[in-house]
C-alpha cells in the first residue's frame, strides 16, 4: 500500500473530538450514550476524557486491544459495552465504574480478569462470553447485585466456586466449554463441550417448567 494511501487511512480512523462529539445521542429513556462502535479504531481515543459525564459508553466492533488507565473517567456510566475487540487483559481501574449496572466483554480474547471486579457492586449483567477464560477471580463471589452472567464458549472445566455466593443470580450461560462430565470427575482424562448448559434459578420459572424441570430432575437421582 503507497504512502498516501496508510496516511489516509490512518486520518479516517482518527477519533477527534469533534467526531466523539458527534456520536453522543439520548437514549429512550433519556441517557446520555456515546456510541463509537464500528469506527475501525485500534486504540481508545484520549479525547473522549471531556465527555466523561456519559451515562453508557460503546466501544464495541472496534480494534482495540487495551482499555486505558483513564476509564475511570467515566465514574457516570451504567453501561460499557466493549464487545467485539481483542482486549487480552483489563485495567485495575476499571473496578472504580461503581455505577455500572451492564458490563459486555463478549468476543474478545480475555485470559483473566483483575480483582478489582469484586468493585463492581452495581453489576446486574455480564457478558464475558466467547473469550478464553478457565477461571474467574474470587472477588466476583462479591457481586451481590449480578442476575445475568454470561461465560459460554470459554475454556471453564468447572462451574467456578465463587457463583454459589451470589445470591441475586438468576442466570449462568455456561455453553460449549470444556467441563468435566462425571466419568471425568471419576478419574478418565476426557472432557465433554457443553452445548447446552445454562443455570437458572427457580424463582424465575413458569410454574410449567418448573414442574418439567423437577421432573426431570427425579429422574436422574433415581437413576443414580
Amino acid at each position: 500500500m503507497a504512502k498516501g494511501k496508510e496516511t489516509k487511512k490512518a486520518q479516517k480512523n482518527t477519533i477527534t473530538l469533534k467526531v466523539a462529539e458527534n456520536c453522543v445521542a439520548l437514549t429512550r429513556d433519556s441517557k446520555r450514550r456515546l456510541d463509537l462502535s464500528f469506527k475501525e479504531v485500534t486504540v481508545v481515543p484520549k479525547c473522549i476524557q471531556k465527555l466523561c459525564e456519559m451515562d453508557e459508553l460503546d466501544l464495541s466492533r472496534n480494534l482495540i486491544r487495551v482499555v486505558p488507565d483513564f476509564i475511570d473517567s467515566f465514574i457516570r456510566i451504567c453501561v460499557l459495552d466493549l464487545h467485539s475487540n481483542y482486549l487480552e487483559q483489563l485495567p485495575v481501574t476499571i473496578g472504580r465504574l461503581h455505577n455500572l449496572l451492564v458490563l459486555n466483554l463478549c468476543n474478545n480474547r480475555l485470559t483473566s480478569l483483575p480483582d478489582e471486579f469484586g468493585l463492581l457492586k452495581n453489576l446486574h449483567t455480564l457478558n464475558l462470553c466467547i473469550n478464553r477464560l478457565d477461571a474467574l477471580p474470587s472477588t466476583v463471589g462479591a457481586l451481590k447485585k449480578l442476575r445475568h452472567l454470561g461465560l459460554s464458549d470459554n475454556r471453564f472445566t468447572r462451574v467456578p466456586g465463587c457463583l454459589s455466593r451470589l445470591t441475586k443470580l438468576e442466570s449462568i450461560n455456561l455453553k460449549r466449554n470444556p467441563l468435566f462430565t462425571t466419568e471425568a470427575a471419576a478419574g478418565h482424562e476426557d472432557l465433554a463441550v457443553t452445548e447446552r448448559l445454562s443455570l437458572v434459578t427457580e424463582s424465575v420459572l413458569c410454574e410449567g417448567c418448573l414442574k418439567k424441570c423437577r421432573t426431570e430432575r427425579k429422574t436422574l437421582e433415581e437413576e443414580v
